[in-house]
Order: structure tokens, then C-alpha cells, then sequence
């Protein structure tokens, strides 16, 4: 049992720990010391639901109807273009200072966001759904531990990257870091979108 646990957990922590739209939102949501908390629920609880859906033979449905894939697709690529534009207008507005008080939005943008770089991403299917459903599926008997394993891997990596964040702080008071830091989202979400826009599914 032990085994299968950190083999699902390294192959979750493998997966998620790449720089993404749904890392990168968190990363700033940490830095803004704002909605930290619901924000890493939700990616965790989003993870785990989208595991055991894959562990459950969601993953066999997917490969069966490419078409919903392709829907995912484009509607990603479509957000992420979005909200790089976005970050880039928020490039330009810094003019502050101290983290609590750089900008975030509400509750309500922050759950919609995270909820639309979650579900709105092909590759969290690709990655969740059927690789770690896949592979938890060869385990049989013992497949749900293999589940839990990755599930844990990916509620202790968006903790630590959240609240970790704070470990910046004494960079966040500059209005440069900000700016940068919106710079780099942006390029994050375009060079997403790309992929997603030319990769095969």
C-alpha cells in the first residue's frame, strides 16, 4: 500500500509541479496574501475530483469522444489569450508597494478564475483524468491508493505554493516586482495557449 501511495504521489508531484496558468494564478493569489486559502482548496478539491473520476474509468469515456477535448480546447486557448491581455494592462497600473495591498479581485472573480483555468485546461484532463486514471487503473485492486496518493501530492504542492509565496515578501513592496511579475503571467498564458492551440489531442 505504501508503495502504491508514493507512486501516485511522485507521479502527481511530476505532473503539476510545471509552471501553468493554474500554478502561476496561485503564485500571485499567495503574493497578494488574498483568498489563499479558498483559491488552494479549490485546485486541490478540483484535482482530486478530476483523479478519482479518471481512477473511476472517466478517462475510457474521454478517449472515446476527442470532440469534448477539442471544445476544452479552444475555449482555453481562448481564456488564457484573455487573461494575458489582462495581466498586461495590470503591468502598466502598479504603483504601489505593500503586498496586502496589490491588487486582487473578489471572492467571486478569484473562484471563477481558478474554476475556468481548471476546467477549461485539456491538459488537466490529459494529466488527471486519463494519465494518473490510467496508471492507477494498473494497480487493480489497490488502484484508490494510488488516487490518494496523487491527490495528497497535489493538495501539499499548491499549499506550499500559496502560502510559501509569502516567502517573497520582501520583494513584493517594489512596484517593479509587480509588474514583472504580470509580465511573466502573461507570457506563461500565451505560450499555454499555444501549446494548446497546436497540440494534438
Amino acid at each position: 500500500m505504501i508503495g502504491v501511495l508514493a507512486a501516485g504521489f511522485a507521479t502527481s508531484l511530476g505532473l503539476i509541479v510545471a509552471i501553468g496558468a493554474q500554478n502561476a494564478f496561485v503564485l500571485r493569489q499567495g503574493l497578494t496574501k488574498k483568498h489563499v486559502g479558498i483559491v488552494v482548496a479549490i485546485c486541490a478539491a478540483s484535482d482530486a475530483l478530476l483523479m478519482a473520476a479518471g481512477t473511476a474509468g472517466l478517462g475510457a469515456f474521454l478517449q472515446s469522444a476527442p470532440v469534448f477535448l477539442q471544445v476544452f480546447r479552444w475555449a482555453g486557448v481562448a481564456y488564457l489569450l484573455w487573461f494575458a491581455y489582462r495581466s498586461v494592462l495590470a503591468s502598466r497600473k502598479h504603483s504601489t508597494l505593500e503586498p496586502a495591498e496589490a491588487k486582487s479581485l473578489p471572492l467571486g472573480k478569484v473562484v471563477t478564475t481558478v474554476l475556468t483555468f481548471t476546467f477549461l485546461n485539456p491538459h488537466v484532463y490529459l494529466d488527471t483524468v486519463l494519465l494518473v486514471g490510467s496508471i492507477a487503473n494498473s494497480f487493480g485492486d489497490q488502484r484508490w491508493w494510488y488516487m490518494v496518493g496523487a491527490a495528497g501530492a497535489s493538495v501539499i504542492w499548491f499549499a506550499s505554493l500559496g502560502f510559501g509565496a509569502r516567502a517573497l515578501s520582501r520583494f513584493t513592496s517594489s512596484a517593479r516586482f509587480w509588474q514583472v511579475l504580470d509580465l511573466a503571467i502573461a507570457a506563461v498564458m500565451v505560450t499555454i495557449a499555444l501549446t494548446l492551440a497546436f497540440a494534438k489531442l
